[in-house]
């Protein structure tokens, strides 16, 4: 059987009570706080040493791998902003020169079709020149054979009325009446 429990105040408790829990014992009360203190001490000890030295390493160095990272993507930034610029610049020198290049097509080929179109009025002229000599030529004939066709005309209706052939001569000097009125 068990032996019965003494309390500090020296009265056994009944059958079915139990103990007192071991930290509320005053008789241990004293070792309890001497290994409390060693314990507290170690554990002190073993942080101040080892474990909290590991933890700020591990937080410099990921400190230092966030700071290098966020430099070199600043740099990359730096870089692609200048690559940016550069692609820019370039670009617009491209436009530039296209619109120069589009310029000198466009005034190269208006000189050339100005210079066309002048050479086809030239050639144009020469021939309407050409046209108008001959129309006046041609004019200056039949007006000179229209005189000679007026003349035979009115000598043939004269012989017809009256039977006789009309001279020559009185045709074309009724002729030059007619005409001078």
């Amino acid at each position: 059987m068990a032996q019965p429990i003494v309390t500090s105040t020296g009265a056994t408790p009944p059958a079915g009570a139990k103990a007192a829990f071991p930290p509320f014992q005053t008789e241990t009360f004293a070792s309890q706080l001497l290994w409390f203190a060693i314990s507290f001490g170690l554990l002190y000890y073993l942080m101040a040493k080892v474990a909290l030295p590991r933890v700020g390493a591990i937080l410099e160095e990921r400190s230092n791998r966030i700071a290098k990272n966020l430099e070199e993507a600043q740099r990359l930034k730096e870089e692609s902003e200048a690559a940016a610029a550069a692609y820019e610049k370039s670009l617009n020198e491209a436009r530039a020169k296209a619109k120069a290049i589009a310029q000198e097509t466009r005034d190269a080929l208006l000189a050339e079709s100005e210079a066309k179109r002048k050479a086809l009025e030239a050639e144009l002229a020469q021939k309407i020149a050409a046209s108008e000599a001959a129309i006046s030529a041609r004019t200056a004939e039949a007006m000179a054979s229209v005189r000679g066709i007026a003349a035979d005309a009115a000598a043939a209706i004269v012989e017809r009325l009256t039977g006789q052939s009309p001279e020559r001569a009185a045709v074309e000097a009724a002729l030059n009446r007619a005409l001078a009125h």
